[in-house]
């Protein structure tokens, strides 16, 4: 039997993805189904992209539903209190600036299931978060990135 892969994430994830899937349980698969039947009203269904477009989006959510029933079944809540305070860990929220210009960003780490990094939410995977974890307020850190190497020097840890 498989291994099934453990998804690490926040409470607050996990809450968004169980609403995430009660919305394509619920409202997109019903609407999914009605845009077929009315495609289906339409004849010939060899000729009619409104029923291949409809059957592609069923799909999708169907595919959408299983991947979020995996991820919330193999959820591991990340604890405020499982984590030193003081150290880059999963769950954290951590500011740097970049050396020598000093640009500030601040992301929070999360796991790969919950990562948006428009919301400053970056994947415990990606290389930032990867090169950061583990260290502490003070530290200088030098990540690898596609885009060539960067310093940065962590200011702080929330």
């Amino acid at each position: 039997m498989a291994i099934e892969k453990v998804f690490p994430m926040t409470k607050e994830g996990k809450e968004k993805l169980e609403q995430e899937l009660e919305n394509l349980k619920t409202v997109k698969r019903k609407e999914v189904v009605e845009r077929i039947k009315i495609a289906r009203s339409f004849g010939d269904l060899s000729e009619n992209s409104e029923y291949d477009s409809a059957k592609d989006e069923q799909a999708f959510v169907e595919g959408r539903i299983t991947t979020l029933e995996n991820m919330i079944r193999n959820a591991k809540i990340i604890e405020e209190s499982d984590t030193n305070s003081d150290t880059v860990t999963l769950g954290k929220t951590v500011t740097f600036v970049e050396l020598p210009n000093g640009d500030e960003e601040t992301y929070s780490i999360v796991g790969s299931a919950e990562a948006d990094p428009f919301e400053g939410k970056i994947s415990n995977d990606s290389p930032i978060a990867a090169s950061l974890m583990g260290k502490k307020v003070g530290d200088t850190v030098t990540v690898m990135t596609p885009g060539g190497d960067m310093t940065v020097k962590i200011v702080t840890i929330k």
